[in-house]
């Protein structure tokens, strides 16, 4: 319904009505304010009646009251005189005496006596009755009223007056206007009410107690109806003009709003949002129709706005948009999906999205499924466009929804991503794949062992490195070492068949995965592999190079394979095949201490590490025994050992080798001189005839701040340094001559001495005495001991070369003032023997087992206790 109707429905339906229900709701307001007033008028005119009765009979009581006593004494001759004279005034007209004696009531004046008999005994029982001094109270015979008082005068007897009371007497009561009539009854039963009178009673005192009298007062209602509404002419003259008013405020209501209104909703429907051209709307005469007119201009205007720039947006974009409907049937397309599908959109209009990139009916199904999950986020997927040259696209579905939230269709997104499918396979290879020997590279083949391990019954796993490689390089350069590498990539992928897995781990190091082979097969084909890579030759400048082959297998067998330990096991039995020489194959076994020592090597670091920062380390001590006769100085050599929190002591064997793999022992060997200074500076009583021997390792040797790290830790300590020897082995002194010389020098000119450990010939007979052989280097090094290497003392006493090759150590030692020490003593008869040579120290359990370091102190004052 149009606004201008729903205006005059408005005024018709409910302005008018309302008009004549106000009126008429005022009108029933006014007449309920009449009859209220009425009935307050009359209630307050019986109550002033009432009042007024009862002051009659006030009067006439006290008008007894006088003349009670008077007259009661009066003889028959004053009352004849008196009656004459009673009849003369004008009170005897409705007054008259009475006496009560002896319950008989007889007249003062016989002619004025208005009761029969039965009347007077009626009003003398009712006296009796009273049994009160007075008695006043209206008596009804018929239709005479009368008002009854009775005084009493003497016992017994009492005097009455009776006042007989008219129509006009009683309607005297009244003091308004409205009361028409007073009527005394025995009846409290309102007469019924006629038009213009209404009746109400008033209970007044009673002679008679078993018969109450009422007065009935008639109400005129005359001037309340004067004044009561009723519909006349001019009251229907000030309704017709308020209808008249409604009417002219419904012309200018149309004229000022609905005629603006109405050109304003014409122009609206004809605004077309998807119009090309904007066409604003106009409205006059109304301020708020101007202002709707301005918003909607401003809608039009931001919707066309936001039309444009969608349209320029879509034809700008690099990515083909396809709109849908809910059928999946096309209903746009962008420039960029024209130029990759060559085809317009005018041509592909309603046609199906599927048939249009020929892409099955596996698309149009997406759309639906999108379409009926009301998928929020889009639904993106890889397909190939089947164009004149094929296209790998990234297709984004998304749902289409209208300003209620409904789904009216689909955005399909093609993004064209060949060239980054491409540059991701490149990149791929790349990741995965060596780029010189076009192997697996190192990630790729931790990332495959699994798999191969996982389906595989038994596996081998192995460990490949190039022996003499590092020659190439350093000859003919890297260029002609990737070429080798090359080489012998394709040497050994060509004994591998299918069930193997080759890749290069880095530098000169392959790996291989072989599945479900016996270990003589594996054997057989590494050994092929070797005798392959054997046969790659490199020419480089006229020159030959060719490349051993070190393998190292570890085994595997379900279920119990892990791949990655198998691969760590493989590298360490590596270093095995390593130490045996060239192109030789070694298997992993468990049982093999030398390989379990270093293959846990990494665990031996980190525990090193945590032992030395938890303050772990625990010296302990081995003593040396002087041999010769005289006063010498008590020597004793420190030993480390690793305290477990569980309280086991672990023995160096276990730890030193890993310590020395991964560059530790500096950091060791710092701890124990920290630790071994410590206790010396704690026993200051053994300073004069005590000296320490301290293990330097060839880590140690020469290493950047050993030699201001002992002389600051002295300082701290305050220890004097002729009790502290340091001892260095002899492959130590030979490997690190420059570095050693000078690190000993420094620290020779602080006070400390030097033993030189494990000493004895070296294997090779060349030039025998000469150049760095043991008494070659014995005469430069700046030593005060050296002590002999076991292996030449265990079979001392029954061997003869020991004999000659230890009497010759000693010999030489003794022209060069160096003393000796002999280590490995475990029996008396190499004492004697060690005796007979003239060696000067011994070192071994014969002497003494290695014993904590804190114990030291208790046991020498022991052993001091038992010499004195």
């Amino acid at each position: 319904m149009h606004i201008g109707k729903k205006i005059l429905v408005f005024i018709a339906g409910f302005c008018l009505p309302a008009v004549v229900i106000v009126s008429y709701c005022l009108g029933c307001w006014y007449d309920h304010r009449v009859e209220l007033l009425r009935q307050d008028s009359a209630n307050r005119e019986l109550a002033n009646i009432q009042q007024q009765f009862q002051i009659d009979v006030d009067r006439l009581t006290f008008l007894t009251n006088i003349y009670a006593l008077p007259l009661s004494q009066l003889d028959e001759e004053q009352l004849k005189k008196l009656e004459s004279s009673w009849h003369d005034s004008s009170m005897s007209a409705n007054l008259s005496w009475y006496i009560l004696r002896q319950g008989e009531l007889h007249t003062f004046f016989p002619n004025a006596h208005p009761f029969s008999s039965d009347k007077l005994q009626e009003i003398a029982s009712a006296i009796i009755n009273a049994n009160k001094p007075s008695v006043a109270g209206a008596y009804l015979i018929g239709e005479q009223t009368y008002v009854i008082t009775a005084v009493a005068s003497a016992p017994n007897e009492s005097v009455l007056l009776v006042r007989q009371l008219t129509n006009n007497d009683l309607l005297e009561y009244a003091q308004a206007l409205l009361v028409t009539k007073v009527t005394m009854s025995h009846s409290n039963a309102v007469t019924a009410s006629v038009e213009g009178v209404h009746s109400d009673t008033i209970e007044i005192p009673s002679l008679l107690k078993d018969k109450p009298v009422y007065l009935q007062v008639q109400f005129s209602e005359g001037p309340f109806q004067e004044v009561k509404f009723k519909l006349d002419w001019v009251s229907l003259g000030f309704i017709l003009f308020g209808v008249f008013i409604v009417g002219l405020g419904y012309i200018w209501l149309r004229s000022g709003l609905l005629k603006p209104f109405k050109n304003l909703m014409r122009q609206l429907a004809l605004v077309d949002p998807m119009s090309s051209v904007y066409q604003p709307v106009t409205s006059e005469g109304n301020e708020e129709l101007e202002l709707l007119a301005s918003r909607v201009n401003s809608l039009l205007a931001r919707i066309y706005q936001q039309k444009e720039r969608a349209k320029i947006t879509l034809e700008s974009i690099a990515e083909a948009v396809i709109l849908t409907d809910v059928d999946a049937k096309v209903i746009y397309m962008n420039p960029r999906a024209e130029s990759l599908l060559d085809v317009a959109s005018c041509y592909v209009l309603d046609q199906s999205l599927a048939s249009l990139l020929k892409a099955g009916d596996q698309l149009n199904q997406a759309v639906f499924t999108c379409i009926r999950l009301g998928e929020s986020s889009p639904q993106v997927e890889k397909i190939k466009l089947l164009t004149a040259s094929p296209r790998i696209m990234e297709r984004s579905i998304s749902n289409l929804r209208n300003h209620d939230k409904e789904i009216v269709g689909t955005v399909v997104v093609l993004r064209d991503i060949t060239q980054e499918e491409l540059l991701k396979h490149q990149l791929q290879k790349r990741a995965n794949f060596d780029s010189i020997t076009g192997l697996l590279n190192r990630q790729a083949f931790d990332e495959q062992l699994p798999q191969f391990a996982a389906s595989a019954k038994t596996i081998a796993v192995c460990y490949l490195d190039l022996e003499q490689f590092k020659l190439i390089n350093d000859s003919c350069g890297h260029t002609a070492g990737d070429r080798m590498l090359a080489m012998v990539a394709k040497a050994m992928q060509a004994c591998l068949g299918p069930q193997e897995l080759l890749a290069r781990l880095g530098g000169d190091e392959f790996g291989l995965v072989i599945c479900n082979r016996s270990a003589l097969s594996v054997a057989q084909l590494l050994k092929q592999m070797i005798a392959q890579v054997s046969l790659q030759v490199l020419n480089d400048k006229n020159c030959n190079y060719k490349v051993g082959l070190s393998i190292g297998v570890a085994f595997g067998r379900a279920p119990y394979i892990d791949a990655q330990e198998l691969l760590k096991d493989a590298d360490i039995a590596c270093i095995a095949a390593k130490a045996k020489g060239a192109n030789q194959i070694h298997f992993y076994d468990d049982k093999d201490k030398e390989l379990t020592y270093q293959r846990n090597a990494p665990k031996w670091a980190v525990r090193i590490a945590q032992a030395i920062e938890e303050n772990e380390l625990i010296l302990y001590y081995q003593p040396i025994r002087g041999l010769g006769s005289g006063p010498q100085r008590q020597r004793m050599e420190i030993l480390l050992r690793i305290q477990e929190p569980c309280g086991r002591i672990l023995a160096p064997a276990q730890f030193i080798a890993a310590a020395e793999r991964f560059k530790l022992m500096p950091d060791i060997d710092k701890e124990v001189i920290r630790k071994a200074f410590l206790w010396l500076s704690l026993h200051p009583v053994l300073w004069p005839d005590h000296c320490i021997s301290i293990n330097l390792s060839g880590n140690s040797l020469g290493a950047e701040g050993m030699v201001e790290y002992i002389a600051q830790q002295q300082h701290i300590f305050d220890i004097p340094s002729q009790c502290i020897c340091f001892e260095i082995t002899e492959t130590t002194a030979i490997q690190n001559r420059n570095r050693g010389m000078e690190m000993l020098k420094q620290l020779r000119k602080l006070g400390f001495s030097f033993a030189l450990d494990d000493f004895g010939f070296s294997f090779a007979l060349d030039d025998f005495g000469s150049g760095f052989a043991s008494y070659g280097y014995l005469r430069e090094l700046p030593v005060d001991y050296v002590k002999i290497d076991g292996c030449f003392i265990k079979n001392l006493a029954v061997n003869a070369k020991d004999y000659a090759i230890v009497k010759s150590i000693q010999d030489v030692c003794r022209v060069m003032g160096i003393e000796t020490v002999a280590e490995f003593v475990e029996n008396q008869d190499i004492i004697d023997r060690l005796l007979s040579i003239g060696i000067n120290y011994a070192q071994g359990y014969a002497i003494g087992r290695p014993q904590p370091l804190a114990n030291y102190r208790e046991q020498y004052e022991m052993r001091l206790a038992q010499r004195a």
